[in-house]
Formats: structure tokens, C-alpha cells, sequence
């Protein structure tokens, strides 16, 4: 069990962490981060990252519900592994007990990541409930490296070990087709068409993007990812039928409406989440029910909130940086597609659903990780566990597609869509010359010039003070000889 946990979100924990002090060292040394600078330069320091904070107040409760509970869980763990050894008569199917062994050498693992993996940035509604995501991240990776050293047909029928209904082809829907808004031809329903592109996706697309802004926490950075996914269905429609669509469906119902939508009501959200105030107090210290229901239902909400302020021009790195990241996020985008081409996954079933809900858990998490070590470079060295670990899944997915089936990647691009791609990286690669290398040449070239000119005008200034002292020494000498006479 811990002793002594204590919850300090106002030195240095922006989420308020559960943190255990322990004798010989810092909080800083034992989490592995460098000293902070002492005196003015520190305070500035912590004065500009705590700029983009929301102020706090706890009240520093500490109860049943806060603890880590490692001795109850291993206890637990025991009795339910006895139970299985001396009570439980083991099934004569060995494909059973080999999906059970499966699963229970996964669920051993989750406990002891619940239980002792290093916290994260985020805190509510509990450090153990986002330490668990982080264990499924390690799961989902080494089940993605396994698909990887499967061949192709061993890896589309061991899905069949996971559901029996998989490992068969199937056609993917066209979403092009006929894109007549108002069909005259069809006189009972002239508006068939956008009734039949209104399935479970638009829903999906809004309430998609509305996470994805929550995570991104930025109009800019969302609504280029957001156009340009639209540019990639559109370049590679070639290969995937499902993304041939209807021209309006692109840009009115996606862009638009969608994720246009979605985009706007998230923006809505973080204004309001940094301008709420985050004031916690201990359950049992509140007396009303209603403040109680109140207090349980905060609890699943941020225990402060950062506003992510990218800056992608002000330096070349951070510029790389947002490069970097808008592109894993388009990755992750194809590879929803790609996957259950290749695996041969209806885009209805579960498994789907479950990759989706596992991203928005783990993203929210690396977005916050790689905007630490962008921002604050001096007390993050190095890059966080879950954002490690979701560009390590995003590229093994590539790699899986890419093994799968390479004759649908390497399918010849229309010529078209590669001058355009060529135009814009061009255009790109331009914009980044000029703006952090030319341009910043050009500005030490005219800061240089205007210091020479400064000091020019600061030597005859002296000069010509200096003339005019002599000359006034002379007419006092001048003076004092006709005195004397």
C-alpha cells in the first residue's frame, strides 16, 4: 500500500499527479528530470509555462479511492490463479485453452501496469485508469509485431482465432457513383443519393473530429489535417474504392458540415474548460448530495487544462515538429482504411470500433507528451511513454499494410495527383527556406546595417561635441588674457 502519497499540483504538476516522496532525493531526481533553474531565470521560466495554465485549488484529500492498492490487486491476482490451479477443472479443447492462456497472460500484465507503471500527464478521473491505456499500448503493439512475422495468409486466418466470422474477403462499398444532388430521373425520391451517403459514418465523422480537437487543441493544425485527408482520398481513390466519393460529399457533408461541425462544438469546449475554474474538494468534505452527484461527475473531466499554443513559425523545429505531427496523424487516418482492407475486417465490426476508441484514449495522452517535450525542453529530455508508443503502433500498421498487400500501394498514381502533391510539397518546401532561412538572414543583414549606422552617429555626435568643447576652451583663454592685460 503507499504511505505518505501526497498530491502537490502546484509545484511543477500541472495534472496534480498521485506522487509518492521517497527518502534520497527530489521529486524531480527520482522522476528522472534535471534540476530547475535557480533564481530569476528559473521564475521565468516557470512564469511563462505556468501562462498557459489554469489555476488550481485543492484541498489535498487523500482517500481509499486515491491509493494504488498493489498488495490488495496482487492478493486478488493470487486467490484467482489458486482458484484456476486447485479448484478449476481444466478443459480437454485445446484451442480454448490456449485463447485463455492468452488472455489471462494479458490480464496478468494489466494489473502489474495499472498498478506500478510510471504515471502520466493526465490525472482524472485516475492515474491508473490512463496507466491501463498505457499497457494496452504495449499489448496492441506486440500483436501488431506478431501479424508482422505471420505471412500473409497465416495473419487474414489467425484473425479467424479472434472471430470466426473473419479471414474472408469482402467488397468494399463505392461511395461515388451517381453524385446528382437532385435526381430528376427519380421522381418518388429525387434526394436519394444524399440519403444513401447518410450512414453511421456521419455521426462518426462529428463526433471524431470533435475528439480530435480536444486532443489537438488547435483551429489551425485540425482543419489542415482535416482538408487534407480529403486531398488523400482523393489521390488515392485509385486504390481503395471506398474512398470514391461524390464531390459534395468531400467538401459539404465532411469538411463542412461533419468535421466542420465537429471542429467548432471542441473549440467551444476548450474555451470553456479554460476559463471554467478547477476547484477540488474531498467527497466526504461535502455536505449536499447535489454537490456530491456535482463532485463525482468533475471527476471525469481535466484537473487543470494547458492551452497548446503550436507556434509552428517562430522556430525551425517547432515548424518540423508540426510537420511531424500532422503527418502521423494522416498515417493514423489511412492506416484505419488500409487495415481492414488488408486483414479483411468489415468496417462494422468491433474490432474497428475497439482501434478507434483505443486511439482517442492513448492520442489525447501523446498530443499532451509531445507538446511537453516541444515546449519545455529543459524539464522533458525525453519523448513520453505513450507518445513512444503510438508512433511505434501507427508505424508498425504502416509496415503491416505495406507486407500485406504492396501491389495495391504501389499502384501507379494518376499523373495528375502527383503533379499537384509535387506543386505542394514545392511550395512547401519554399515557404520553409524562405521563412527560416532567408528571411532570417535577411533580418541579421538589416540589424547589422542599422547597428553600423548607429554607431556612426554616435562617433560624429562625440566628435562634434568634442570640437565644440575645444572651441570653447580656446575663447575662454582668450577671455582670460585680454583680462589680464
Amino acid at each position: 500500500m503507499i504511505r505518505n502519497a501526497v498530491r502537490n499540483p502546484s509545484a511543477g504538476e500541472p495534472n496534480g499527479l498521485l506522487r509518492v516522496p521517497e527518502p534520497g532525493g527530489s521529486r524531480q531526481q527520482q522522476r528522472g528530470e534535471p534540476a530547475r533553474k535557480s533564481g530569476a531565470a528559473g521564475r521565468r521560466e516557470v512564469q511563462d509555462r505556468r501562462s498557459t495554465e489554469s489555476e488550481v485549488f485543492d484541498d489535498g484529500t487523500v482517500t481509499f479511492f486515491w491509493r494504488a492498492h498493489t498488495l490488495t490487486v496482487l492478493f486478488i491476482l493470487t486467490c484467482a490463479l489458486v482458484y484456476v490451479t486447485l479448484l478449476e477443472e481444466t478443459p480437454q479443447d485445446t484451442a480454448y485453452n490456449i485463447k485463455r492462456g492468452i488472455v489471462a497472460s494479458i490480464l496478468v500484465f494489466l494489473c502489474f501496469g495499472v498498478t506500478q507503471a510510471k504515471d502520466g500527464p493526465f490525472s482524472r478521473p485516475h492515474p491508473a485508469y490512463w496507466r491501463f491505456w498505457l499497457c494496452v499500448s504495449v499489448v496492441y503493439e506486440l500483436f501488431l509485431i506478431f501479424i508482422l512475422f505471420q505471412t500473409v495468409q497465416d495473419g487474414r486466418q489467425f484473425m479467424k482465432f479472434i472471430d470466426p466470422k473473419l479471414g474472408v474477403p469482402l467488397p468494399e462499398r463505392d461511395y461515388g457513383g451517381n453524385c446528382l444532388i437532385f435526381d430528376p430521373g427519380n421522381k418518388t425520391d429525387p434526394y436519394h443519393n444524399i440519403w444513401d451517403k447518410l450512414d453511421g459514418f456521419v455521426p462518426a465523422h462529428f463526433l471524431g473530429w470533435y475528439l480530435k480537437t480536444l486532443m489537438i487543441r488547435d483551429w489551425w493544425m485540425c482543419m489542415i489535417i482535416s482538408v487534407m485527408f480529403e486531398f488523400l482520398e482523393y489521390s488515392l481513390e485509385h486504390q481503395l474504392p471506398n474512398f470514391s466519393e461524390c464531390w459534395w460529399d468531400h467538401w459539404i457533408m465532411d469538411v463542412f458540415l461533419c468535421n466542420g461541425f465537429g471542429i467548432y462544438c471542441a473549440m467551444k469546449t476548450l474555451e470553456w474548460l479554460s476559463m471554467k475554474p478547477y476547484h477540488w474538494q474531498g467527497l466526504w468534505n461535502i455536505h449536499s448530495y447535489k454537490g456530491k452527484i456535482k463532485r463525482i461527475a468533475f471527476q471525469f473531466t481535466p484537473y487543470s487544462w494547458v492551452k497548446f499554443e503550436w507556434k509552428p513559425a517562430s522556430n525551425l523545429r517547432r515548424w518540423l515538429a508540426v510537420c511531424g505531427i500532422i503527418f502521423m496523424f494522416l498515417l493514423a487516418e489511412l492506416n484505419t482504411f488500409y487495415l481492414k482492407f488488408v486483414l479483411w475486417m468489415p468496417p462494422e465490426h468491433y474490432l474497428v470500433l475497439l482501434r478507434l476508441v483505443f486511439f482517442v484514449h492513448v492520442g489525447g495522452v501523446a498530443m499532451r507528451e509531445i507538446y511537453d517535450f516541444m515546449d519545455d525542453l529543459k524539464f522533458h529530455k525525453k519523448l513520453g511513454q505513450q507518445a513512444w508508443l503510438v508512433a511505434a503502433i501507427t508505424v508498425t500498421e504502416f509496415l503491416i499494410v505495406l507486407k500485406y498487400d504492396p501491389y495495391t500501394l504501389m499502384l501507379p498514381i494518376p499523373f495528375y495527383v502527383t503533379q499537384c502533391w509535387i506543386l505542394g510539397f514545392i511550395l512547401v518546401l519554399t515557404w520553409t527556406i524562405w521563412r527560416f532561412f532567408i528571411r532570417n538572414i535577411t533580418l541579421r543583414w538589416k540589424e547589422t546595417r542599422l547597428q553600423k549606422q548607429e554607431n556612426k552617429s554616435e562617433k560624429k555626435k562625440v566628435g562634434n561635441g568634442s570640437a565644440s568643447l575645444d572651441k570653447q576652451s580656446s575663447n575662454d583663454v582668450r577671455q582670460r588674457k585680454c583680462s589680464m592685460l
